[in-house]
């Protein structure tokens, strides 16, 4: 399928499905009803989901569920060996589970270790699974309490129920489309069963073990909850995961759907559809530079191989072809997903730096499953105070004035996940423990580490490949990253929401920023590339930047 036409098919589609989609997300927000199915979790965990919860209430309630979801994770693959459905796989060693459990509380889902090979059934489907529609759900909880703070006004701080937020994003809306979703790739060919590995005999006399299981299932929770974590080592390169072109723009599709559909829940919530509008025309225009610069890198080459192939195929499977190779890796990196058709390693010096360059802008084009929209919102403020000093008046967003303690709030986030990534990454480089696990040296060698520790700061879960990251160091480093890069940023924008739902709005004066026009949409996309240009451009040009150039 000619690349143009992906492009032109994907866009469709989610053009068909972002306001239907963002619609019913809004309605299930703001709907006072509660499902009975939801009734019965409520009454199991003891907990009364009409109570509007202030701002750190609602926090505090966030991490206790992620920290019990770690610990049971830690523990299901400690004592896998003992566990049903293991497949004769052994227990993980204490690193190792440390970083999954925190890899897939995080919705980083990074893995150090082959699906296939080091976990079973059970653990696939009761432990990481389950983890894919719990850690979704967080991100987008965060993401509506932000938007309820800035709807609200004089709410003393109060942002919504988390307990409420979760359990309705789950049951309302991961779990229908994860549902559909299987069915439709269990159609194309992603294999679905409970079967032992099958010994298959190769043409030269060998034998191939080929390991089924519950795969479609969490492949489609794994790309609409921007997951990544692959039940197969190769990811959505094996075919398995990913049979053929069809599959893969679905899985595109799938992975794209929620975090743009959010902009519309935004608006719709906020009561100005103009302000959704604004927030995808941003997302909208950095994806589809990033989607156009990868292509143009991958499928001009540099060398004579990939001239004849018509694109650099190192790496990429025949099936895709160049172009729908780079559309899911720019797709993937641009989302918290991580998910991976190609080995982003093979990837052109170029190419490679793209990919990088969106997981450094804080994958807000369009991100996460809540956190793109959140992160874009904290940027949008901060462009609105940029324009502010401009005019010398005090800025405003929706109404609601952007004081002192906001700005001190905006300004710690967007420093949180560079000084992880900066630091993590000269610490990376070093200890002797990051340096043994490189493949490569030089620009090349770097880009494995800092790509490694980008991806565990942003929660995206994607990696070089070269990097050979399952030692107690890289487990330890890149569990603390994501630990950190994932919680500290949400902690902040709750504080945010619990200010701004605290403040009366103001009515629009002559002196007020549109946030809903074309002007707005420029300094937006400015300010984000200009943030992330000043804070990562000397390590670019340290890694992928200076390859390109050799």
């Amino acid at each position: 399928m000619p690349a143009l036409l992906q492009i032109l098919v994907l866009v469709l589609a989610l053009g068909l499905c972002i306001r239907p989609l963002g619609d019913y997300m809004a309605r299930v927000y703001t709907s006072p009803k509660h499902l009975r199915v939801e009734r019965g979790a409520y009454r199991l965990l003891r907990i009364d989901p009409d109570a509007d919860q202030r701002w750190s209430t609602y926090a505090v309630a966030l991490l206790g569920f992620s920290l019990v979801s770690i610990l049971f994770l830690y523990a299901f693959g400690r004592l896998q060996q003992l566990l049903p459905l293991s497949l004769g796989d052994k227990a993980l060693p204490a690193s190792g589970a440390f970083n999954t459990a925190i890899s897939f509380a995080t919705n980083t889902d990074w893995q150090w270790y082959s699906g296939e090979a080091a976990t079973g059934h059970l653990i696939q489907m009761a432990g990481l699974a389950v983890q894919n529609f719990a850690s979704a759900a967080v991100g987008m909880a965060v993401a509506v309490a932000l938007i309820r703070g800035i709807a609200r006004t004089r709410a003393d701080g109060r942002v919504g129920n988390f307990w409420s937020d979760l359990v309705r994003t789950v049951v309302r809306i991961l779990l229908p489309l994860a549902f559909v979703a299987a069915i439709v790739l269990v159609a194309l060919g992603v294999v679905q069963n409970f079967a032992s590995p099958h010994v298959v005999h190769t043409l030269a006399g060998q034998a191939q073990h080929l390991t089924g299981g519950p795969v479609a299932s969490q492949e489609a929770i794994k790309e609409v909850g921007t997951n990544g974590g692959g039940f197969y080592n190769a990811n959505s390169a094996h075919p398995y995961e990913n049979p053929g072109p069809f599959s893969n723009i679905l899985e595109i599709f799938l992975l794209l759907v929620i975090p743009f559909s959010l902009t519309r829940t935004f608006g719709v919530m906020v009561k100005d559809k103009r302000q959704g509008w604004a927030i995808l025309a941003v997302m909208s225009t950095i994806l589809i530079t990033s989607i156009g610069l990868l292509t143009w890198a991958e499928m001009a080459g540099h060398g004579t191989a990939p001239q004849l192939a018509g694109g650099a195929m190192e790496g990429k499977e025949v099936r895709f072809g160049t172009a729908a190779s780079a559309l899911f890796a720019a797709a993937t990196t641009g989302t918290s997903t991580g998910s991976v058709n190609s080995m982003h390693d093979s990837l052109t010096a170029s190419g490679g730096g793209v990919t990088m360059f969106n997981m450094m802008l804080g994958e807000v084009a369009p991100g996460g499953t809540g956190s793109g929209l959140y992160g874009l919102l904290v940027l949008a403020i901060l462009s609105v105070f940029v324009a502010g000093l401009m005019v010398g008046r005090t800025p405003e967003y929706l109404g609601k004035k952007i004081r002192g303690g906001e700005m001190k709030l905006v300004a710690t986030y967007i420093l949180t996940t560079p000084a992880i990534v900066l630091i993590g990454g000269a610490i990376a480089v070093s200890f002797h423990g990051g340096l043994v696990g490189l493949e490569a040296s030089g620009p090349h060698g770097l880009s494995e580490a800092v790509y490694a520790v980008t991806s565990a700061g942003n929660n995206n879960g994607s990696a070089f490949g070269g990097l050979t990251s399952g030692t107690p160091f890289w487990n330890i480093l890149l569990g603390m990253c994501m630990l950190l890069g994932r919680f500290v940023p949400m902690l902040l924008v709750l504080g945010l929401a619990g200010r701004l739902a605290t403040q009366q709005k103001v009515p629009p004066s002559a002196g007020t920023l549109p946030t809903h026009r074309p002007l707005f949409v420029g300094l937006l996309i400015g300010v984000t590339l200009v943030v992330v240009g000043l804070t990562y451009i000397p390590v670019l040009s340290l890694a992928p930047i200076a390859e390109a150039l050799k």
